[in-house]
């Protein structure tokens, strides 16, 4: 009869301690297996990537190369926290998705520092209304021009739009875009009125003004053939730059409201193709974006914030509960910058730009938020420390990288 040596029990736990931290490490990285039979993590990451050029086609220009140095300090971000699917805001437009092309190729496609490439199989730009031209005057200056009178600020078309990569199958094909909605369509919208509560805008400007002041969008990520997840991606307008008529603050407020109703399925909506309604009940998405506003410190108008947070369909731990992301940098920035940052209210390691010190500081402006029938099971903001070796990638933009795992 055969014997089997027994190992020694300090041997044998060590061995089992061994085997189980593999398991959990296979088990956590991304796109892989996750808790159940079926189930895989995904990670939903938005990006202000600040790529964004102050003449058409220069960003183009600036990618065709290997070389640019924030690019490279933006693909690297990108690498270091590998999503699975990643909304790049401020990343400047062109028809034909040359500059994202281009920054797959030349970028992410070369490993930034010893960093693993990432590969998107799935791509696409969106078009945006800054820097179009209306056809009349909408600041009410006499003549019709840029910027004043395009529908989203900007010097050419495209300017300051946004992109999405995904590792899984986007659904072209049923992608819902809002880009002509009219602000006036939207009940009890709030249009800018005057200090004697006459309307800011004129009549003529009012049937032609559209309340995306980039574009908001459906974009529906297949990420097996029974589980499709909505990315509801936006950038609105930043809720300043204006003047007593808070033209921008109002327009903020109803862009972040228009995220909501569309996941209530407001009969008011309609997207570009004349299509009604927005999402079935029961979907599944993830809203992504840069929404330039903050729930406790900022200039938002009428805490657009708190929308979301008083939305059931919204998974509240990533927005109020224990899954908000956060950071240690952000925590450190508001410390060692101080000035406005002393003042404010919200968790500073909750914060996602590093804005101005003395106006308006460092806010939580960028989001992932995804619905409640989704198991979130991590989070976090990409902002390294300043003893951390990754430091040098702040530089990349003001905003930081925020992601979010799910159990898919």
């Amino acid at each position: 009869m055969k014997t089997h040596k027994l190992l020694p029990r300090t041997k044998f736990l060590c061995l089992f301690s061994l085997i189980f931290i593999i398991s959990c490490i296979k088990d956590d990285f991304i796109g892989h297996p996750g808790g159940g039979d079926d189930d895989i993590k995904v990670r939903f990451a938005s990006y202000n990537a600040s790529l964004n050029r102050s003449n058409e086609g220069e960003l183009i220009s600036d990618l065709s190369t290997p070389d640019n140095v924030q690019a490279k300090l933006v693909a690297e971000v990108i690498q270091r926290q590998y999503p699975d699917v990643v909304a790049l805001l401020e990343f400047d437009y062109d028809p034909n998705g040359e500059a994202l092309d281009l920054f797959q190729k030349n970028y992410l496609g070369i490993s930034q520092n010893g960093a693993d490439v990432v590969t998107y199989e799935y791509a696409y730009s969106v078009s945006s209304n800054t820097g179009v031209l209306a056809e009349v005057d909408l600041d009410g200056n006499g003549e019709v021009s840029i910027p004043g009178d395009t529908y989203g600020f900007g010097f050419f078309p495209g300017q300051f739009a946004f992109a999405i990569l995904s590792k899984y199958k986007i659904q072209k094909e049923n992608i819902r875009t809002f880009q002509q909605f009219l602000w006036k369509d939207m009940p009890e919208a709030l249009l800018p009125v005057n200090e004697d509560n006459s309307s800011y805008y004129s009549e003529e400007a009012l049937e032609v003004f559209r309340l995306s002041s980039k574009n908001h969008v459906d974009i529906p990520i297949e990420v097996t053939e029974n589980k499709v997840v909505h990315a509801l991606i936006a950038h609105p307008t930043p809720p300043v730059f204006d003047g007593p008529e808070d033209r921008n603050g109002t327009r903020n407020h109803d862009e972040i409201r228009f995220i909501s109703d569309y996941i209530n399925d407001e009969g008011y909506i309609y997207d570009d193709n004349g299509f009604t309604g927005g999402l079935a009940y029961g979907s599944h998405f993830v809203v992504m974006g840069d929404m330039n506003a903050d729930t406790f410190d900022g200039d938002a108008t009428n805490d657009p914030i708190g929308i979301f947070e008083s939305n059931p369909k919204i998974n509240q731990s990533v927005l109020t509960g224990n899954r908000v992301p956060s950071s240690d940098g952000g925590t450190e920035a508001s410390m060692v910058q101080g000035e406005i940052n002393d003042a404010h209210i919200g968790d500073p390691a909750n914060d996602t730009a590093d804005f101005g010190d003395s106006n308006p500081g460092n806010l939580r402006v960028d989001y992932v938020l995804p619905s409640a029938n989704l198991k979130v099971v991590d989070s976090g903001v990409f902002w390294p420390t300043e003893a951390d070796t990754q430091n040098g990638l702040n530089a990349a933009s003001d905003h930081k990288l925020v992601w979010v795992d799910l159990e898919l």
